[in-house]
């Protein structure tokens, strides 16, 4: 047993079950992963808390809980092939690895980048891959996605990455208006995806993810 299993084991004990996420696949990945390993050495002390963990540039990792509950309303199973944008330093890709078939993260900050790909290998993650790229375009190279995932928050999302969603396919993100947010599940029909709302949830918007401003005399 690894030093910080005990935390990871009060983590989901005191924040994931009582949110109502009791899916096995959750909560044996998530007790499975050392969280503190993907997050800068400042923020491992705050890695298990009931809060967002500072990535640095405005950037912030979920509280396990609200990433636990994207992941239930997912519906996520073993063949599943994910899209993860703006996955900072992996959690969430290997998390997502031990849940299904393969993870493609595509993250724009090359020291995030250079950390997950580092941190993922030493894990012995092999079935997850890491892109460098701006967020908003995806990865159209490795795309169609059953899943994609936006560990952040948004104000609209282009269409260039829910084309590379396949027919059928889910997508969960925390739309944000203002200081309010909360998580939506899409699931693609066609060219359309059509969002229901899933909890209340909120998360700093990320970079291309804005809403173009109306212009106002």
């Amino acid at each position: 047993m690894t030093a910080s299993q005990p935390l990871r084991t009060m983590m989901v004990d005191t924040q994931i079950r009582p949110s109502d996420v009791t899916k096995f696949p959750i909560i044996a990945a998530m007790l499975d992963v050392p969280r503190e390993e993907f997050v800068p050495m400042a923020a491992r002390p705050v890695a298990y808390m009931d809060a967002p963990v500072p990535l640095g540039d405005g950037r912030e990792m979920p509280e396990a809980r609200t990433f636990a509950k994207m992941l239930d309303a997912l519906d996520l199973v073993a063949e599943d092939e994910v899209l993860i944008v703006g996955g900072g330093y992996g959690y969430s890709a290997a998390v997502l690895a031990r849940m299904t078939g393969s993870v493609v993260m595509v993250e724009e900050d090359p020291s995030m980048v250079s950390e997950a790909e580092s941190t993922l290998a030493a894990q012995g993650v092999d079935n997850a891959a890491v892109i460098s790229g701006a967020l908003a375009e995806g990865a159209p190279k490795a795309a169609p996605f059953d899943v994609i995932l936006i560990e952040g928050g948004v104000e609209t999302i282009p269409a260039a990455l829910t084309d590379q969603l396949k027919e059928d396919g889910r997508m969960v993100a925390l739309f944000q208006k203002g200081a309010l947010g909360e998580c939506r599940v899409g699931h693609k029909s066609g060219d359309r995806v059509a969002w229901r709302f899933a909890f209340n949830a909120a998360a700093p918007v990320l970079p291309g993810f804005t809403a173009a401003r109306a212009f106002t005399l």
